[in-house]
C-alpha cells in the first residue's frame, strides 16, 4: 500500500481505526474534503461531498449503500490495505439545472414530487432525441447506477451496474395500472411539469434544492465520474 495519507470523511472513529492499523490519515469533513489521492467516505453524505469537491480521488465507500459497493466499518482497515489491488468502477456524476439555473451535483438520484400529500401532477420525460414518457403520478425519480438499488428499486426500478450516462427513470405512484420503468441515458435527460395543479419539489440526493413550476424543466448533464475502489470486502450491489 502507498505510504501517502488516506483522507477520511464522515466518521472520526473510522479515522482512529485506520491510525490504529498504522495507516497515515488526513481527516476532513463534508465541508472541507481532503485533497489526498485516496479518500474513505463514511455514509452517503460523505460520498456526495467528495463528488462535489471535484478532487478526483479513488474513493473507498463505507456504509454508504449497495450502489457504490460499500465496505463495512469492521472491514475498513483491510480494504485500505488492499487498495493497490482494487478494481476501479467509474460512476457518472450529473449537474442538475432548473430553468437553466444550476441547483446541484447528483451522485445517486433526482426526484421530482408533489409537495402536498394526496396530490398528483403530470410529468414528461425526454432524452436529447426521444420522448420517454408522459404520465400522471405523485412524482418521478431519475436514478444513476449508484442510486438504482435505493429508492428507485423500492418503487419498481431495476438495479443496474455502472455505465457511462445510463440510469433509471421510475414514476412514483403513477395513475395507471401497469406503469413502465425505463433504462436510458441520463446525459441531457429532462423532466418537465405539465399540469399546474400542485407544487412540485425537486430533490437532489435526498435534499430539497428547489421547486419546479408548471412548464419548467429540470435537466441532467453529465459532469464527470466518481472513481470507486471495489475490493474483496465490498458488498454486492445486487443483494
Amino acid at each position: 500500500m502507498s505510504d501517502s495519507p488516506v483522507g477520511v470523511v464522515g466518521d472520526p472513529a473510522v479515522a482512529d481505526r485506520l491510525r490504529e492499523a498504522g495507516v497515515p490519515v488526513t481527516t476532513g469533513t463534508v465541508d472541507s474534503v481532503p485533497t489526498t489521492e485516496r479518500v474513505v467516505t463514511v455514509g452517503e453524505p460523505a460520498v456526495r461531498a467528495v463528488a462535489a469537491a471535484a478532487t478526483d480521488p479513488l474513493v473507498v465507500p463505507v456504509a454508504a449503500g449497495r450502489g457504490v459497493r460499500s465496505v463495512s466499518r469492521d472491514d475498513v482497515a483491510t480494504a485500505v490495505a488492499g487498495l493497490d489491488e482494487a478494481v476501479t468502477e467509474h460512476h457518472p456524476l450529473f449537474e442538475v439545472s432548473v430553468a437553466g439555473e444550476d441547483v446541484g451535483t447528483v451522485v445517486f438520484d433526482v426526484t421530482a414530487v408533489t409537495a402536498e400529500a394526496a396530490r398528483i401532477s403530470e410529468y414528461a420525460v425526454e432524452t436529447t432525441s426521444d420522448s420517454v414518457g408522459r404520465f400522471r403520478a405523485d412524482g418521478v425519480t431519475l436514478a444513476t447506477p449508484a442510486g438504482s438499488p435505493g429508492y428507485a428499486r423500492r418503487i419498481g426500478g431495476p438495479v443496474i451496474a455502472p455505465a457511462e450516462s445510463v440510469g433509471v427513470v421510475a414514476p412514483i405512484a403513477p395513475f395507471q395500472v401497469n406503469p413502465d420503468h425505463w433504462v436510458v441515458s441520463l446525459d441531457g435527460l429532462s423532466v418537465s411539469v405539465e399540469r399546474d395543479e400542485a407544487t412540485v419539489a425537486l430533490y437532489a440526493d435526498g435534499d430539497e434544492v428547489t421547486t419546479v413550476a408548471c412548464g419548467e424543466t429540470a435537466r441532467l448533464q453529465q459532469s464527470g465520474a466518481l472513481r470507486v475502489a471495489v475490493l474483496e470486502a465490498s458488498c454486492s450491489r445486487f443483494h
